[in-house]
């Protein structure tokens, strides 16, 4: 009999979801227009022109989810705080109303015994800000840092874990220079000033959060992250590997814990790094007491002189199984777990996101059986587990997401939740895999399976 794979105590088991994929209620309460209700409003920008004006409703049915929740078993709720529902504007005036959602979602949680931890910032930048030059711009990592103490303010007497920043190069990348997410812009220079004044921004949070919670608190940020490997050994394509981990990884990795940028990442990018103050990087080192780890799979590059600038381009090998989305590779998990402790060395690493979009379907006894979603949590955490038994101090694990939801430009097409939501009725369903993951998180293990069949929920 395979035997049994058990979390260190206290593990935090967890779900994550973020404001705009879920809230809805885009224009209620006070609430300003951010980026991404003026993107997803554009034509041509989402799937079908989708966009989060209503999500899944979760500014409604929030009671609702939070039961949903405590079926799981949930001891941690990630979320993330809609910056243009506290400051319609960025700044100014707070909306009360707005605010108070979050006060209340906070204690219904704390009621139910599920831990809150937000995030203050997931890609909705209010479009106020945006037209005043957005992240681009050293003043909206101070307006940031402003909007972090109001936050914390209200909260910081109930709330202990609290995420600065969600994905900055996700943010910087897909919305400034590929874009296909909001702003939607093409532009290099905004791209790499993007990047460094979210981390300033993050470094301002962090003392923020700190100065203006009344309690201990442990600070964070989410990065995404995942191991790059050259398409084959010849030296090229080694290089391409080794300077696309500075782009997608040591970016973020090495200011945050190092107080540097890669050398070769500077060579490449000095001319088009804004101006830094002499204290910037001191800001962005403050030190914090987790890091947050995205992880969906890994990243294979060729050097392709090709395309401008970097001249690399990203390659799907054949071998193994791909999700709607990404190659499923699991034991990168483990190695850019390994690497982090190796390399950085954080206090505590927390995986704050891991799922797979599955085409679900409903049985014939109206049941969702997502046998995949479950080979995929199963086997990624088969790895988290194995990096623990070598020292790594994983803290805890969050499966993106809840529920199904608003997927950025793929609108409501990839279902990545533990959830169905059939999004015409509202109504909600936990699929074979949210009954999978409650077992797990109440035996805090499992017995792993070599093939998911028949899940028996």
């Amino acid at each position: 009999m395979t035997e049994k794979l058990t979390f260190p105590p206290g593990f935090l088991w967890g779900t994550a979801t973020s404001s705009y994929q879920i809230e809805g209620a885009w224009n209620e309460d006070g609430k300003g227009p951010s980026i991404w209700d003026t993107f997803a409003h554009k034509p041509g920008k989402t799937f079908h022109g989708q966009n989060g004006d209503q999500a899944v409703d979760h500014y409604h049915r929030w009671k609702e989810d939070i039961r949903l929740m405590k079926h799981l078993g949930l001891k941690s709720y990630r979320f993330s705080i809609a910056w243009s529902r506290i400051l319609p504007e960025g700044v100014g005036p707070v909306n009360t109303p707005g605010l108070d959602f979050y006060d209340r979602l906070v204690d219904e949680l704390l009621a139910n015994g599920i831990e809150p931890l937000p995030t203050l910032f997931h890609y909705d930048l209010p479009q106020a800000l945006q037209e005043n030059g957005g992240f681009a711009s050293r003043t909206t990592a101070n307006q940031f840092a402003d909007y972090a103490k109001i936050v914390a303010n209200k909260l910081g007497d109930r709330v202990s874990t609290w995420l600065t920043i969600n994905e900055p190069i996700v943010f910087a990348a897909n919305g400034h220079l590929i874009g296909d997410h909001a702003p939607g812009f093409s532009d290099i220079q905004a791209a790499i000033a993007v990047v460094f004044f979210q981390l300033l921004g993050h470094g301002l949070a962090v003392q923020a959060i700190r100065s203006s919670a009344s309690r201990p608190v442990s600070v964070g940020i989410a990065l995404n992250l995942s191991p790059v490997y050259p398409a084959t050994p010849a030296e090229e394509d080694c290089k391409a590997a080794a300077l696309f981990d500075s782009l997608q990884n040591r970016s973020t990795l090495d200011p945050i814990f190092k107080r540097s940028f890669p050398a070769d990442l500077l060579e490449l990018v000095s001319l088009l790094l804004p101006p830094m103050a002499d204290d910037d990087l001191k800001i962005i080192s403050e030190p914090i007491e987790f890091l947050g780890v995205n992880y969906y799979s890994r990243t294979v590059v060729r050097h392709d002189p090709a395309v401008p600038f970097v001249e690399l381009a990203e390659v799907h090998p054949q071998g193994n199984p791909y999700s709607m989305m990404f190659e499923i590779f699991p034991s990168g998990i483990y190695e850019i777990v390994k690497r982090i402790q190796r390399d950085y060395n954080p206090p505590k690493i927390v995986i704050t996101e891991n799922g797979i979009p599955v085409a679900d379907e409903m049985d014939l006894d109206c049941k969702i059986r997502d046998v995949r979603r479950i080979q995929y949590l199963q086997d990624h955490l088969t790895q988290v587990h194995k990096a623990i038994g070598e020292g790594a101090p994983v803290s805890g694990y969050f499966v993106w997401s809840l529920m199904d939801n608003f997927e950025w430009a793929f609108g409501y097409r990839m279902r990545f939740g533990l959830i169905f939501v059939d999004f015409d009725t509202q109504e909600r369903l936990t699929k074979a895999s949210g009954e999978w993951y409650r077992q797990v998180i109440s035996q805090n293990g499992f017995i792993p399976r070599i093939n998911y069949t028949d899940p028996d929920f």
